[in-house]
């Protein structure tokens, strides 16, 4: 767009980036993104400040350590092939030359939320969504929005895992699917209705499998022999910790029904945990969802968080599916 490469040309190579930078609570150039209705843009990488910088690198410099002792032995690969810098914010077509070799997945930068349809059917693309934002320096822990931290030293490591990228299409797949059986329900309300519900259980499998999944540290573990593969725990400092020792966690084997109806918040330490015993595991668990939902087994799960917003509809709803 003729704005944004107005943007990448103001600024000369030597000109420091204004003082609010790409932070996640004041970033002009995503304000003006969004205002535009875009999603997909350019990471514009010159637009960092000092501050994004050094926020970056305090971020991965305190989590060295939670991540040798909590982290899943694949995301520590990943981490390893990637050789994430504390210096300086990655180049995401850095990231995309070293990981796109290894499983076809890329990281694609968004302005931020994307309507759930676009963003699964880009995991079947193997394209990730991925925040170009990072933190306030000032408030470093875990946000309930995502931001470059979380998306590309949380999820990124794990996309360099066959098993785990494979598990990912198949999941996104799984939106394909919901879009192709909602088109074919004649009676507007159960349309909507099935798919609130369809959506809401796609939403909270992501949620403790993706994003909060724990796994057993190796074919045959204990309980109590666990690593974290959800990337909302590997981005926070705190959490990640705090899932594997604390007490008052519930951890429990990963199991569909209980999973789909499982309402979740966002604002506090996660009181319950689902357990996969390995990515293949996650990779058959993902195709016995898409298999429930084909066969109406989603149409009726709890009611509560989180909520499906008029956006996630209207994206199946609009869907050009195959």
């Amino acid at each position: 767009m003729i704005w944004r490469e107005g943007i990448r040309m103001a600024l000369a190579p030597n000109t420091p980036a204004p003082a609010t930078g790409l932070t996640t609570t004041a970033a002009p150039f995503i304000e003006e993104a969004r205002a535009h209705r875009e999603i997909y843009i350019h990471q514009p990488y010159e637009l960092y400040s000092d501050d994004n910088q050094a926020t970056w690198g305090r971020l991965i410099g305190r989590m060295q350590d939670r991540w040798g002792r909590y982290g899943n032995r694949r995301y520590l690969e990943g981490l390893d092939k990637l050789q994430l810098s504390p210096a300086r914010i990655p180049h995401l077509e850095d990231i995309n030359r070293f990981l796109q070799p290894l499983t076809g997945f890329c990281a694609r930068a968004v302005t931020g939320y994307v309507p759930s349809y676009l963003f699964l059917d880009c995991l079947r693309r193997r394209e990730f969504p991925t925040t170009v934002t990072i933190r306030d320096s000032a408030h470093l822990e875990y946000l309930p929005e995502p931001d470059i931290f979380h998306d590309v030293a949380g999820h990124v490591p794990m996309h360099t895992d066959p098993a785990f990228a494979e598990a990912l299409v198949r999941f996104g797949a799984c939106a394909a699917a919901a879009a192709r059986r909602v088109a074919a329900t004649a009676d507007q309300h159960e349309k909507l209705r099935r798919l609130t519900s369809n959506i809401r259980a796609m939403s909270r499998f992501f949620w403790f499998s993706v994003e909060f999944g724990l796994m057993r540290a190796s074919p045959g573990a204990r309980d109590g022999d666990l690593k974290v593969y959800g990337s909302g725990l590997l981005s926070s400092f705190g959490e990640i910790s705090h899932a594997i020792e604390a007490p008052e966690v519930e951890r429990r084997p990963f199991e569909i029904e209980r999973v789909v109806n499982q309402p979740f918040e966002i604002d506090h330490y996660q009181p319950l945990l689902f357990i996969v015993d390995s990515f293949d595991h996650l990779f058959a668990l993902v195709g016995e969802l898409e298999a429930w939902l084909v066969a109406g087994k989603l149409d009726d799960v709890a009611g509560g968080e989180p909520e499906v917003k008029e956006a996630d509809l209207a994206s199946f709803l609009a869907a050009k599916h195959d």
